[in-house]
């Protein structure tokens, strides 16, 4: 099975383990998957979070997942509890099909890590 086809599989499994648990049976769209991991890594439980909050949340989430690609080191956590990370690359310039695509390995990685699939 060629490395993409099992990339598909993947997310595919995994798109339905998070529609079950937290979309009502509705799959979830990819920035919906990126804030649900950036809740998990701040870790404050169900919160109801300001508009700023939520794309700092997106943040952590992507320094997260692009962290085993060496993109990303987790640096500290701030007075409130907020992980910061330091930029070890910058990302090389992707065309969107290719954001795309490293996104969902790296949701994929990060959802094998915590066992979910």
């Amino acid at each position: 099975m060629s490395r993409d086809q099992k990339l598909k599989e993947d997310y595919e499994q995994l798109l339905e383990i998070l529609a079950a648990k937290f979309g009502g049976g509705e799959q979830l769209n990819l920035d919906a998957i990126i804030y649900l991991i950036g809740v998990q890594e701040l870790g404050k439980g169900n919160v109801e979070f300001k508009k700023d909050d939520k794309v700092n949340l997106m943040h952590i989430a992507i320094c997260r997942l692009l962290e085993p690609f060496g993109y990303y080191e987790f640096d500290y956590f701030d007075e409130d509890s907020w992980p910061h990370y330091k930029t070890l690359e910058e990302l090389p310039a992707l065309k969107s099909g290719e954001q795309t695509v490293l996104i969902k390995e790296a949701i994929v990685l990060y959802f094998k890590e915590k066992e979910v699939i």
